[in-house]
């Protein structure tokens, strides 16, 4: 009896399980913008979305959602190898995606040379297009310290007067079209894709690591104590159309322009003959943070070193955290090769600086190397949010894209199906389950009468489930849940048969019992496993509708070796401790 009783509870936790599973629950969320940016109150407080969601969602198919058109962005460069390129572009975009949360997502190859992208239900199509855009490729790059621009500027003022350019300046805040051969290139108003200020390499978990990094607790640098306070404007180089509107910084290397400027600037240096006037083996990168000098802002960039010591090729983690003294920021961490290239490197360069550069864009003002750094370091985000984190964090771990992508289209689109189509196959299967039970009532009775009450709670534990992989609902997956509901019942079939047979040789009912359910075990199992994996691989090797079906198919299968063995079994138990076995079968 205490078994029995054991049973009933573990059926009705899981019963309580699952209802949990299914409740609609209160989500709260940050209210966002029609950019995605984050909603701010009167007193610069986030406003705060609740909404009421249910675990189970509709799929792309039956309550449509986003679709993303991807191309590679040429406009930085040729791409020599598009097909290919496109390939791995494709399967970096799919562990994004993956990582973002949205189930049963559409993206594939189409052609040669572009990507689609199709999101069921997603309500903020800004960030799904920046995970998807992002090319977050990390580099660490030392510093020039040679002056190496300081030299060539004259060059570049007299270039510029002999082409009589530079007396007209260009539209404040206008970026050059190519920008130059990828050494220079303007960033939008907004700072960066990844907007974030690097405060130190290395966390300090490295043994004997060095403390103090551009102002957080991170070894392997410190901040410059020389940065420009806002004391008055900056002095000019010389007096040329080019050098008048560059500023020299407080650190080597570093140069400030005002923010009006950037534009003009930025078609300078477009010029054929700038760009074969400046300095090789050196790269510009604007900094993802501004200043504010005697009233006006300025913006800054860094001449590096073209040859990185080290790249995000080797990071094998990244994860978004919120400091109470340095604000929210991403760690990340270098696998065992890139940290051991990463000391080596930074112990050449101590004393230098050090630029972390995300994309195009230098992550905050370079720390100094003030040690060798190991396989830790952290980003920090410059005030965003920490949505804005995780978002950072995923694209780092996903990979850097291997060609820059461009979003060519992007629409909120429709279900697929119409509502008749729906309703039709809903339709179908309300029959295919009302056939079921009418047959296993009419022909094993009594015992089909409990093989129902099983598939009652297979369905409901078949939904938890799904709930529990976030599983989203298509038709493709609700046929795999129809069919999963044949699969339930065809193992109490083989139960029940395999009692009538036990019933013939004459043994009584309490043993029929025990010996049809021993019996059919090793078929029941054998049916299903063979069935599961099929399931498995149609998801491995499936995408979209097909991988919707196979997890359906999946949860189905689990729950029906859970109601047919166990939960079936339970009810023929409570009916023999009722009866004590002195009523007949009905079977």
């Amino acid at each position: 009896m205490s078994n029995l009783k054991l049973r009933v509870g573990i059926i009705l936790g899981l019963i309580a399980a699952s209802i949990w599973a299914l409740a609609p629950r209160t989500v709260v969320e940050l209210k966002r913008g029609p950019n995605g940016e984050p909603v701010y109150n009167i007193d610069s407080l986030p406003v705060l979305d609740t909404t009421r969601r249910v675990p189970l969602r509709e799929g792309l198919d039956l309550q449509g959602g986003i679709h993303l058109e991807l191309e590679p962005d040429e406009s930085k460069g040729a791409i020599a190898n598009r097909s290919d390129a496109i390939d791995r572009a494709l399967t970096v975009v799919r562990t994004r995606i993956d990582a973002f949360g949205v189930t049963e997502p559409v993206v594939q190859k189409v052609g040669t040379d572009r990507i689609i992208v199709e999101l069921p239900g997603v309500d903020d199509p800004a960030r799904a297009r920046s995970i998807v855009e992002q090319s977050a490729f990390l580099q660490f790059q030392i510093v020039d310290k040679t002056q190496a621009l300081d030299k060539v500027i004259p060059r570049i003022d007299q270039i510029l007067k002999t082409k009589g350019i530079g007396s007209v300046a260009a539209s404040p805040g206008v970026a050059p079209a190519n920008g130059v051969a990828g050494l220079f290139s303007a960033p939008t108003d907004t700072g960066a894709k990844a907007a974030g200020t690097q405060k130190g390499a290395e966390k300090g978990a490295e043994k004997g690591a060095p403390k103090g990094a551009a102002g957080a607790k991170a070894a392997g640098g410190k901040p410059d104590s020389s940065a420009p306070a806002d004391t008055g404007a900056l002095a000019a180089l010389t007096g040329g159309a080019f050098s008048k509107i560059v500023q020299q910084g407080q650190m080597p290397g570093e140069y400030y322009v005002a923010k009006s400027d950037m534009g003009t600037v930025g078609r300078y240096l477009a010029i054929p003959d700038v760009v074969a006037a400046l300095p090789p083996g050196k790269v510009i990168r604007w900094s993802s943070d501004s200043v504010s000098l005697a009233g006006r802002t300025y913006k800054a960039f860094y001449v590096l070193d073209a040859r990185p010591i080290a790249t995000g090729e080797n990071l094998i983690d990244a994860k978004p955290m919120s400091d109470p003294t340095e604000g929210t920021l991403v760690t990340f961490q270098l696998n065992r090769e890139g940290g051991r290239r990463f000391q080596i490197e930074t112990g050449r360069h101590i004393k230098d600086y050090m630029a972390i550069v995300l994309d195009t864009l230098a992550m905050g003002r370079p720390p100094v190397i003030e040690g060798a750094i190991g396989t830790r370091g952290q980003i920090t985000m410059g005030g965003r949010d920490l949505q804005a984190a995780q978002d950072l964090a995923l694209v780092l771990r996903a990979g850097a894209l291997p060609v820059p992508l461009k979003v060519v289209d992007m629409r909120a689109i429709g279900a697929s199906l119409g509502q008749d189509s729906v309703r039709a196959g809903i339709r179908a299967g309300i029959i295919a389950v009302t056939l079921v039970i009418v047959i296993m009532l009419g022909y094993y009775r009594f015992s089909g009468l409990l093989a129902v009450g099983g598939l009652l709670l297979y369905v409901l534990y078949t939904l938890a489930v799904l709930a529990g992989f976030d599983a989203v609902l298509t038709l493709p997956g609700l046929a795999g849940f129809v069919l999963s509901i044949g699969i339930a019942v065809d193992a109490n079939v083989l139960i029940f048969e395999r009692i009538r047979e036990e019933m013939d040789h004459g043994k009584t009912i309490r043993t029929a019992i025990d010996e049809g359910f021993r019996h059919a075990m090793s078929a029941i199992i054998d049916s299903n496993v063979t069935t599961a994996l099929t399931a498995a691989v149609l998801y491995q090797y499936g995408t979209g509708p097909i991988r919707g079906f196979a997890v359906t198919l999946i949860a189905g299968i689990l729950a029906s070796m859970v109601t047919s063995i166990f939960v079936v079994r339970t009810f023929f138990s409570l009916w023999l401790a009722r009866t004590r076995g002195t009523q007949a079968l009905s079977i």
